[in-house]
C-alpha cells in the first residue's frame, strides 16, 4: 500500500472496523504516513464506542490511546472552504463522509472509508483524492507485521462481528477477505 500523500484522513466506518479488530494501534502503526481524523467523527465516534463499551469493547479506550500517542491527530476545519465544502457535501452524504472527504480534498490528503456513496461521489467529483478501504489498510497491516493466518482469521472475523463489516463483492480484495476468513 502506498500512500502519495503527506496524510490519510480515516472516516467513521474505518475507525469501527479497526477499533472492532482490536488491533487499532497496530494498525495505525502500521500506516507509513501520519493519520487523522476529523473532530466530527471523533465525537461521533467516540460515542459510538463507548456505547459499545458496556458489550466488553475496548474500542473507546484504543481510540483514545491512539490519540495520546499522536498515531491519530483530530482536524478541524482550517478554512472557510473546506467549511463550505463540508456544506455542500452534507446535502448529498452524512456528517462523517462530508468533513473527511472536505479536509481531504482541501489539505490534499488521502482519504479511508468504505461507504460506497461517499466513495462515488469523491472519484467524481475530486478523482485526484487517493481513496483507501478498510481491507487494503488491514492487508497492509497484516503484511507488514508477518500477522500469521490464524492471527489474521481472528481481527477480520471481529471486524465482521463487532463491526458488522462484511467486504463487498465488488471490492477487488473480496477474495483475499474470503481466502483469510477459511
Amino acid at each position: 500500500m502506498q500512500i502519495v500523500n503527506s496524510h490519510l484522513i480515516l472516516d467513521a466506518c474505518c475507525v469501527l472496523n479497526f477499533c472492532a479488530s482490536g488491533q487499532l494501534l497496530a494498525i495505525l502503526k502500521s500506516i507509513p504516513v501520519q493519520v487523522a481524523v476529523t473532530q466530527v467523527v471523533r465525537e461521533q465516534e467516540l460515542k459510538t464506542l463507548q456505547r459499545l463499551e458496556s458489550e466488553e469493547n475496548d474500542g473507546a479506550t484504543q481510540f483514545e490511546a491512539a490519540i495520546a500517542q499522536s498515531l491519530l491527530i483530530t482536524v478541524d476545519f482550517e478554512s472557510e472552504e473546506e467549511a463550505e465544502s463540508f456544506v455542500n457535501y452534507a446535502a448529498i452524504l452524512g456528517d462523517g463522509e462530508s468533513a473527511t472527504g472536505a479536509i481531504a480534498v482541501h489539505r490534499e490528503w488521502a482519504m479511508a472509508t468504505d461507504d460506497k456513496r461517499a466513495i462515488s461521489f469523491f472519484r467524481k467529483e475530486t478523482p485526484q483524492i487517493q481513496i483507501l478501504s478498510t481491507l487494503e489498510i488491514v492487508k497492509h497491516w497484516s503484511e507488514e507485521a508477518g500477522v500469521d493466518s490464524q492471527t489474521l482469521r481472528d481481527v477480520l472475523n471481529l471486524i465482521r462481528v463487532k463491526a458488522r463489516y462484511m467486504a463487498p463483492k465488488s471490492d477487488p480484495l473480496r477474495s483475499w477477505w474470503e481466502t483469510a476468513m477459511k
